[in-house]
């Protein structure tokens, strides 16, 4: 955005994983440990890296976190959406 000549605006791009409403915690936590090993496998972090991007701590790596990351984001952008009216096409 600054090579635009907009400073101040930081947009990233990330990913997440995420289970259907009421999945058991316990399937849940299956499903992030994998994906945790998967991020820590040499390889995949090798690829990601090549990518261009960042896999995050892994404090940030769990449920919670991705929920409140997800929360944050909405709240950031949420306000500017609605202002201009933008829609879903």
């Amino acid at each position: 955005m600054e090579e635009m000549g907009i400073t101040g605006m930081d947009i990233s791009f990330w990913h997440g994983l995420w289970a259907p409403k009421g999945t058991p915690k316990d399937v849940v936590a299956k499903l992030n440990d994998a994906a945790q090993k998967a991020l820590a496998d040499p390889v995949v972090q090798k690829r990601v890296a090549a990518l261009g991007m960042t896999i995050p701590a892994k404090a940030d790596l769990t449920p919670q976190a991705l929920h409140d990351f997800h929360k944050g984001e909405i709240d950031k952008w949420w306000p500017i959406i609605k202002s201009y009216g933008i829609k879903i096409q």
